[in-house]
């Protein structure tokens, strides 16, 4: 249950109910329809929540909103409501203060709903993808597919907690140029390896990493010299099939390391072999977006954009100025292109599996390739537009004593995914990488690694640990968090900040969801145990009367749960003990 909007929904229920009391005895017009707002104050001095409904009103009415509001205090009832005071203020707000109803069924609330607090049905019914990291096989995943990693799978949690049925993929490029690439990269070395450094020249677009050699000597110790007098196809495949067979499975097992697993890992490869690309093409070439030139095929790309951007009301002027291209879907060679590959997935996705929506986290290096994409969704009929969302991620730095980190002490290479997993706590890289996608970032080394206050994960996590080492104490003592207590005797200002802002987490999951950015949930997380470490420090738990003691041990225990509920919704731990 989300209390927050209850009470919003209680306000506006007692507003309204007061308004036809009042109008049904003559004091104010009938048939007055309007649309008020209800929001929580910025200053607690105004209340807990406030509405506009006066003002909105007054002017239907013909009366001055303070009489309006004066009218309708007096024939309003809060008995038996979230409420104890509703006061006119400003120009006509009603501004109403919070009772212990409320905040006894906020704490009732998580232990009701337990994991489940927080969620809600706002997205119930909708068939979601999450498409997330599809990092090129070829090599080693970098900080890019780190942060990716985990807004993609933190993303597709939130969007589960409000109710979205939730599918997270990883598209595997085994096809195409960088597979050649990749395959004639492994060829050089493994020649090499067998001939010497001179016999074979590397190729300049290939990839020269450390991880390539390692492939070629691995493929040599499997197959001795059997494929160096080959054909070059036969040999080609046999290289790349091999350094897909032993990337792929490290790439599982280093985001099943950094708490990731997928539902479906793609194969690109798959799309050519049924024939998909081709029939996506063809496709397109029946709705007239296509046409031939000097032996290829091409998206009228220029086209589609164009018709969309007129539709949002562009003129012809600001369209010339874009300079809008075409793309090319089957090279003259008669082999299809990763863009018509991509269409080809995307309509997959569509009009095949049948998602209502899909969401894919790209590196912002692919900005351009947005509206390309909507677009041709757009000419295959599927509202591109509005069901293909794109989140952009910007760049994140390595900092270490203010120093940027582009090398690995440890292998004196790029910094990976792995090596990065070996130098921090996955909980604390899944924080810190959980930040707004659209931010650059650094990520300090130094700071994830502390185990202080300034460390927000560790910060957030001492809280819970703080919690559980004092139910472990007082259940020495022989108290155990009661079932039902007397919550009506937590009245300090310090519990009552804390009860706000345990009932605040279905807020922060919706905004997350809504805004496609879980960081709202870190965010969150620093409020709550900040609320509960002020509380800690001004209301004495142990030695205080039973009662007292009792309801402080079942509001500890209640932010312990909540706290727990959104660190796992991020994919952190909750320890008990640091």
């Amino acid at each position: 249950m989300n209390m927050i909007q209850s009470a919003k929904d209680q306000v506006l229920t007692l507003t309204l109910t007061a308004y036809r009391k009042a109008a049904a005895a003559g004091a104010l017009p009938e048939g007055v329809a309007v649309q008020p707002s209800v929001e929580i104050p910025k200053d607690a001095a105004n209340g807990d929540y406030t509405t506009t409904f006066c003002l909105a009103a007054a002017k239907s009415m013909r009366r001055n909103p303070r009489e309006v509001a004066k009218i309708l205090t007096e024939n309003m009832d809060l008995a038996d409501s979230y409420f104890t005071s509703v006061d006119i203020a400003g120009p006509g707000f009603l501004n109403f203060r919070l009772g212990g109803k409320w905040f006894a069924d906020t704490v009732a609330a998580v232990e009701h709903d337990g994991d489940d607090y927080g969620a809600s049905d706002t997205l119930k019914g909708q068939k979601i993808m999450v498409e997330f990291v599809s990092a090129n096989p070829t090599g080693p995943m970098h900080m890019g597919n780190a942060r990716g990693g985990v807004l993609g799978d933190t993303l597709a949690s939130v969007l589960q907690k409000s109710g979205a049925d939730v599918w997270r993929e990883f598209y595997v490029n085994d096809a195409g140029n960088q597979i050649e690439k990749f395959a004639k990269s492994i060829e050089a070395r493994y020649i090499q390896l067998i001939k010497g450094e001179d016999a074979v020249e590397f190729p300049e677009d290939g990839y020269h990493g450390e991880d390539i050699r390692q492939l070629a000597r691995a493929f040599y110790d499997v197959h001795g010299d059997k494929y160096l007098d080959c054909d070059e196809k036969t040999r080609h495949d046999a290289l790349a099939r091999f350094g897909l067979e032993t990337n792929i499975p490290r790439m599982k097992a280093d985001l099943e390391r950094y708490g990731i697993r997928y539902d479906q890992w793609f194969f690109e490869s798959t799309l050519h072999d049924s024939g998909f690309v081709a029939d996506t093409a063809e496709e397109l070439t029946k709705r007239g977006y296509t046409y031939e030139k000097d032996g290829a095929l091409w998206l009228a790309t220029s086209r589609i954009l164009a018709e969309n951007l007129k539709k949002a009301g562009k003129s012809d002027e600001d369209i010339a100025r874009l300079e809008l291209k075409d793309d090319v879907l089957r090279r003259a060679n008669g082999f299809y292109t990763y863009f018509a590959a991509d269409i080809a997935y995307h309509r997959n996705k569509f009009a095949v599996r049948g998602f209502d929506r899909v969401i894919n986290i790209w590196g912002a290096d692919h900005h351009g390739h947005v509206a390309r994409l909507k677009g041709a969704m757009d000419a295959l009929g599927l509202d591109g537009e509005h069901r293909l969302d794109i989140v952009l991620m910007q760049l994140v730095k390595l900092v270490e004593n203010g120093e940027v980190v582009r090398m690995s002490k440890r292998t004196g290479k790029a910094v990976s995914l792995t090596d990065l997993l070996d130098m921090v706590p996955v909980d604390a890289c899944r924080y810190f990488f959980n930040a707004k996608p659209e931010s650059q970032m650094e990520f300090d080394l130094g700071l994830a690694v502390r185990e202080d206050s300034e460390n927000p994960v560790y910060y957030v996590q001492y809280a819970h640990a703080r919690i559980c080492n004092l139910l472990k104490n007082l259940a020495g003592e022989g108290y155990a968090v009661p079932a039902d207590a007397d919550l009506s005797l937590l009245t300090h200002e310090t519990e009552l900040a804390l009860i706000k802002e345990i009932a605040r987490y279905g807020d922060a999951v919706a905004l997350a969801a809504r805004n496609y950015d879980p960081s709202h949930i870190n965010r969150y997380l620093i409020d709550l145990a900040a609320a509960f470490h002020k509380f800690y420090n001004a209301c004495r738990i142990k030695g205080e009367s039973e009662n007292v003691l009792l309801a402080r041990l079942k509001l500890a225990d209640t932010t312990r749960a909540v706290l727990k509920n959104a660190m796992t919704l991020i994919g952190c731990t909750a320890p008990e003990k640091m």
